[in-house]
């Protein structure tokens, strides 16, 4: 990646349009979790199994990791004005479509609908910041919108079950109805309209075979936590993914205007961020799911309270996110990263140490070490790769970045539960020597599987570059 300028469109004042994608993107992050804890009203409602309610969450997630990429390619020829109030509509439809739903495959329709709409905002909003703000305030504008999407992904269990319990689950759906429909005059008037300079064409069958491999790997791995590694399923799946990518890589080197720039990839720093982001995403998600449900399984913890012990963890995000985008901008990435991956591990093998113990305090003191460790892996990845991006690439390069992390959130919580699922079935005692509770094992390993995880990912990490962007 070579370091160059990117010309604002029409530069809105910094507070003004941060207060338009901190919202917008924490309503959407909100939106992929917050029915998690009201599966079982929905299945009692429906008379839906486990297998069928999946799909709630799979249908959005599937949509969600297929559309990252493809709005942040089709960013670098449209305008961004355009392109955010067609999600925000979208995610609108959506919602109204859930909310009214009479049936599982309504619901589950409205679900895919408003995933569709969902992917743009992230990725839209890292380019917005880009574009939009001036070098020196970038980084602080991608760690405030960092922000909103780690309180989102902290709360959004918390909140969903708080309101469904209280108000009926279709109220979630009719909140995200009325925050899109309030976000979208703000959109309508703060974002530019014009085209970005340089626009080109771009190969449609290349991403649609990234979108297709992107999405058959998440439903594979899936599949692969409720079915087992041997279903048809999941092997499947994951042997179509792998042929789906293997043809876009061929595309990608034959066409005249690929997807994906090869140069994008030709460059180890940016190789690095990608990889880097994938397997820190799914670490973090894996442990967002599973210390709530070590809680609640093992400590007997009632969903709610389980929830609320990730609260904490959202705080701190919220509160040191801008923090630590201005500090990117000062010293670059690769420093800020190695110390947020060691961070995770710390934690990661701290809960594998005490899970399942009396107090939930090593619960709670775990998640939040290990959120604030990740918070300073990823904010400094975006804001380097938003600073040395080429202008005509910033779309695409932070659509793929966004993708490959948004992937491992749907990869990690999957990949771990086969584990927990496969120590429970075999009732051995943890890996982890230091782990001393009673109960707990599955959970114990599935969290020193996350620290190998992230071990891995700082190897990757010192293939980027060390000063600034």
């Amino acid at each position: 990646m070579t370091a160059t300028a990117t010309a604002p469109e029409r530069a809105p004042a910094a507070a003004p349009l941060l207060a338009l994608l901190m919202p917008a993107v924490l309503a959407t992050v909100v939106a992929s979790d917050m029915v998690n804890l009201m599966l079982p009203s929905i299945g009692e409602q429906f008379g839906a199994s486990e297998a069928e309610l999946a799909w709630v969450v799979t249908g959005f997630l599937l949509m969600f990791s297929i559309g990252v990429p493809v709005y942040g390619r089709v960013s670098d020829r449209a305008s961004l004005k355009r392109l955010f109030a067609f999600a925000l509509a979208l995610y609108a439809a959506g919602s109204l479509v859930c909310a009214l739903a009479p049936n599982l495959p309504v619901l589950v329709a409205g679900r895919i609908v408003t995933g569709a709409g969902a992917a743009a905002i992230p990725v839209l909003a890292m380019i917005a910041i880009t574009r939009l703000l001036p070098e020196g305030k970038r980084g602080m504008g991608i760690g405030v919108v960092s922000a909103a999407a780690g309180v989102g992904t902290a709360a959004g269990p918390a909140l969903g079950g708080g309101i469904g319990q209280y108000l009926g689950w279709s109220a979630l759906f009719w909140i995200m109805l009325a925050a899109a429909l309030l976000l979208l005059p703000a959109a309508l008037r703060l974002l530019p309209d014009g085209r970005p300079a340089g626009a080109d064409r771009f190969d449609l069958l290349g991403g649609a075979l990234l979108g297709a491999g992107a999405g058959l790997a998440l439903f594979g791995l899936t599949r692969m936590q409720a079915d087992g590694p041997a279903a048809p399923a999941s092997w499947g799946s994951l042997a179509a993914a792998a042929l789906a990518l293997a043809l876009f890589a061929w595309r990608t080197a034959r066409s005249a205007h690929p997807f994906a720039p090869p140069a994008l990839f030709a460059d180890p720093h940016y190789r690095a961020s990608v990889l880097t982001a994938f397997l820190a995403m799914a670490v973090n998600l894996g442990a967002l799911v599973y210390v709530p449900l070590l809680l609640i399984d093992v400590n007997g913890l009632e969903p709610g309270a389980g929830a609320l012990v990730m609260v904490p963890a959202g705080l701190a995000v919220a509160g040191l996110s801008p923090l630590i985008g201005r500090l990117a901008d000062r010293t670059g990435s690769r420093p800020l990263v190695l110390a947020g991956l060691a961070a995770v591990i710390a934690a990661a093998l701290f809960l594998s140490a005490f899970a399942g113990s009396v107090s939930v305090v090593p619960a709670g003191v775990g998640i939040l070490v290990l959120s604030v460790g990740f918070i300073l892996v990823m904010t400094p990845i975006l804001s380097s790769a938003a600073g040395a991006l080429p202008a005509s690439q910033v779309g695409v390069g932070l659509g793929l970045l966004q993708g490959a992390q948004f992937l491992g959130a749907g990869a990690g919580p999957a990949v771990f539960g086969v584990l927990v699922t496969a120590v429970r079935q075999s009732g051995r005692d943890a890996v982890n020597p230091l782990h001393a509770a009673a109960g707990g094992a599955a959970y114990s390993d599935a969290f020193l599987a996350m620290a190998a995880v992230a071990a891995a990912a700082a190897l990757i990490a010192l293939r980027m570059r060390r000063g600034a962007a």
